[in-house]
C-alpha cells in the first residue's frame, strides 16, 4: 500500500476522530460544574444549620413569640 493510498483510506477515520476530539473534555467540565455547585450548596446549608438559622426561624414562627407583641390570651386565639 502506498502512502497516498493509505492517506485516502484513513482520511474518513481521521475526520471522524477530529470532530469528536473535545467531547470528553466538555462532558467532564459540565459534570465538574454540577458537582461543584452541589458541594457549594451543601456547604451553605451546613453553615446555616450550624449557626442555628433554621431553629431560630422555627422559634420566631412559634405561637409563644406572639406574646411579645400582644397579650397572651389574644396571641393564643390568633395563633390557632
Amino acid at each position: 500500500m502506498t502512502v497516498p493510498r493509505a492517506k485516502a483510506v484513513l482520511a474518513p477515520l481521521a475526520d471522524k476522530m477530529r470532530s469528536e476530539r473535545g467531547q470528553g473534555t466538555v462532558e467532564y467540565a459540565v459534570v465538574l460544574a454540577g458537582v461543584l455547585c452541589m458541594v457549594v450548596a451543601l456547604g451553605v446549608l451546613a453553615k446555616a444549620m450550624g449557626e442555628g438559622l433554621f431553629v431560630e426561624h422555627a422559634l420566631m414562627s412559634a405561637s409563644h413569640h406572639l406574646q411579645l407583641a400582644a397579650l397572651g390570651s389574644v396571641a393564643d386565639v390568633f395563633a390557632f
